[in-house]
């Protein structure tokens, strides 16, 4: 080589080899695995380097033969780069102890200890047969005694379910923290199964009786989610005197699937609510059993967000849940209004949505789809993401229900975030984002012209300043915020006690977004691996959550010693508790804004 191809070569080479190792590092850590093939990459570029250095003296193809070699292999490692499949223990330990064994009403089952052996924690336990061959979209049957002692240390699978793409899921983190923070823990997936009916309890190391239970619904649009979630892991609330238990339901196809030839084949005349029906389930198997696991059945607490909040409305207005569970909890979404913006729809238009399944699948009978693989299924972009009105599960729409008072709780606690819609809207305008240009053409697609035209005027300051702001707000209203503040006023007229919340504290991740505040209300924020998310006023905030959630779980009142007062709600004060930076009551922020969402609502066809 030349001097001149010298430093050429020692300044592009490494140049060049750095970039392309950045850009699979980077793509590495949005693909989420697995680490072996980061150490693979960082091996390769380490002897591809000392070859290309032996090489320099080489004829031009031989020099090139290691650069070549190492983005051959850059190439091959970046194809796999996904997240490897197993199974999740139900405490992250290497080397678990066992509980003793707990007999339940079907059979004896063994957990692990948490760490500190302060709380029994049984994953994976079967409150339902599996709804596989024939039982696929079909009531969910009593599961069957076992003999043995059961392994419950591990979670069950989740539910079928499209995998979400690890990339776009790492997109949009970046999104909500405003930076990248490469952390290569590559977390594997839990593993999925159409043999899903299983819960997780988390309970107390005490042989004290009758503990109060709260059961939760996780999230996901009804499509996807899982009951092993790191958020609302129970064993802070178990440490805090309360059983914690969660609950995996069919989803999507599986779950809220909607057919005649269905309908006709049930004894009950129901379809399009499968999930539905296994989270009622799960709570007869939690009544049945709650005596075993020194539970209280008298004194049971549901609990969801998003998705799972939309089922927490849904069971506080069916006649299948009555008796049940005394409370609810409801976090960022709700049915409890005329004409819900989402998560619900008529039998007549399931049935019309979900014909386009069959016909995607060339299926004429429930026979045919029976015999198409899981799998299979699990990738149908038509997946419903709505509860039914199917006159079972759902007599009347769950507004109506309030309205005649034959609701199910007692007392209601819910609540919204400041930026519910920023997931949603944001990435879809991801390349055209709103300004005060397009603002008022892009709400009358959401509403119409004359609502759109009123929601501008009223915003019209506002959205001179910042109209991506405003726009974001004005979704999250009418999805969310508006939808919590008619449940909160129809359960008051009920005759149900109401404390509503909204939470806005910020952070260096999800901060106040949808799903934002699950991880301080469940206690986890203390936990988490991601350090530089969290601050001490974050492990503040997450410790008066979860006692407020606890104590609500306990007595149906969330209020304690050394908690700033939560209020009862009233339409007088439209009061709310604020989670932010403080902790301290507020009115309700979006009263202006609520009447002309409202005025639409009322638009629409009944």
């Amino acid at each position: 080589m030349t001097k001149r191809q010298n430093i050429v070569f020692w300044i592009l080479y490494p140049l060049i080899t750095l970039t392309i190792l950045a850009l699979v590092l980077f793509y590495f850590d949005l693909a989420n695995g697995p680490l072996v093939l980061f150490i693979l990459e960082l091996v390769a570029l380490a002897i591809v380097f000392v070859f290309r250095l032996i090489l320099r003296e080489k004829r031009f193809r031989i020099r090139c033969i290691p650069s070549f070699s190492f983005l051959a292999l850059s190439i091959l490692f970046t194809s796999l780069a996904k997240p490897i499949v197993e199974r999740k223990r139900g405490v992250n330990v290497s080397n678990p102890v066992y509980t003793d064994v707990l007999s339940l009403k079907n059979g004896d089952i063994k957990g692990i200890y948490s760490k500190d052996q302060k709380v029994e924690v049984y994953t994976g336990v079967p409150y339902a047969q599996a709804p596989i061959g024939d039982l696929r979209w079909k009531e969910p049957q009593d599961v069957l005694n076992w003999d043995g002692v059961k392994d419950c240390s591990y979670f069950g699978p989740r539910a079928m379910q499209s995998n979400s793409s690890p990339i776009m899921s790492t997109l949009i983190d970046m999104y909500s923290s405003k930076g990248w923070y490469p952390d290569y823990h590559m977390d594997p997936v839990q593993d999925m199964s159409e043999d899903c009916l299983y819960l997780n309890i988390w309970k107390p190391h005490t042989e004290e009786n009758h503990l109060p239970i709260l059961f939760y619904i996780h999230g996901g649009s009804l499509t996807s989610g899982t009951t092993g979630y790191d958020d609302y892991n129970g064993e802070e609330i178990a440490r805090h005197g309360v059983i914690f238990i969660n609950v995996a339901y069919r989803l999507g196809v599986f779950g809220f699937f909607a057919n005649e030839e269905l309908k006709q084949e049930s004894s009950n005349h129901t379809t399009g609510n499968y999930g539905l029906l296994d989270q009622i389930k799960a709570l007869e198997w939690v009544n049945q059993n709650a005596e075993y696991f020194h539970g209280d059945k008298n004194n049971i607490t549901i609990a969801g967000e998003s998705a799972g909040s939309s089922c927490v409305s849904a069971l506080c207005t069916s006649p299948l849940a009555k008796g049940l569970f005394k409370r609810a909890i409801g976090e960022s979404s709700s049915l409890a209004i005329k004409n819900p913006p989402h998560t619900y729809r008529k039998l007549e238009d399931a049935y019309t949505y979900d014909k386009k399944i069959m016909e995607e699948f060339h299926c004429s009978s429930i026979a045919e789809l029976r015999k198409i693989k899981a799998q299979d299924l699990a990738k149908t972009s038509l997946a419903p993401q709505q509860v039914t009105l199917d006159g079972y599960v759902l007599e009347k729409q769950p507004y109506e229900v309030y309205q005649e008072k034959e609701n199910n709780e007692e007392i209601l606690l819910n609540g919204f975030n400041v930026k519910e819609a920023d997931a949603f809207v944001v990435p879809k305008f991801l390349f055209n984002p709103t300004n005060k240009n397009n603002i008022e053409e892009r709400l009358a697609s959401y509403f119409n012209k004359d609502i759109a035209s009123k929601l501008v005027k009223l915003y019209e300051k506002e959205i001179e300043k910042d109209a991506f702001t405003i726009f974001n707000e004005i979704i999250s209203i009418y999805w969310f915020m508006n939808p919590h503040h008619v449940w909160s006023n129809i359960a008051l007229d009920a005759g149900v006690k109401v404390y509503s919340y909204q939470f806005t504290k910020e952070n260096h991740f999800h901060s106040n977004y949808h799903a934002g505040e699950l991880i301080y209300a469940y206690g986890n924020v203390k936990h988490s691996p991601y350090t530089y998310r969290y601050d001490e006023s974050d492990r503040q905030l997450s410790e008066k959550m979860v006692s407020y959630w606890a104590n609500f779980a306990k007595n149906g009142d969330p209020n304690g010693e050394g908690l700033p007062t939560w209020n009862l709600y009233s339409k007088e004060k439209n009061n709310l508790i604020e989670f932010g930076n403080e902790v301290k009551e507020i009115q309700d922020p979006y009263l202006k804004t609520y009447p002309i969402i409202q005025e639409f609502m009322d638009s629409q066809n009944n």
